[in-house]
């Protein structure tokens, strides 16, 4: 815990040291990481969810199987492309 309160009195300590666009880009910056890293966990519980429904729908039905995994590639495909619109965000922000 002690850590933490240091690395929070240096990051303080720095951004009093810096100029208003030094600061404006910092925040800039954390604030796309973090628009980012929000973006990011639906996708990941999403395609946690469609790896395990597929895998029980498998199991229960092996004789489906070829035509789950086809279904669950096309899910997993479609969940990440919103991960990848989070990352494309993340850039916009971080550069304009």
């Amino acid at each position: 815990m002690e850590a933490l309160t240091r690395i929070a009195h240096a990051s303080i300590r720095v951004a009093a040291e810096l100029t208003p666009a030094e600061a404006k880009a910092n925040a800039a910056a954390q604030m796309a990481g973090l628009a980012y890293g929000l973006a990011a966990i639906g996708p990941g519980i999403g395609i946690g969810m469609i790896f395990g429904k597929a895998i029980e729908a498998m199991a229960r039905q092996p004789e489906s199987a070829g035509m789950v995994r086809t279904t669950m590639f096309l899910g997993v495909a479609f969940t990440e492309a919103l991960a990848l619109i989070g990352f494309v965000a993340f850039i916009l922000l971080k550069f304009a």
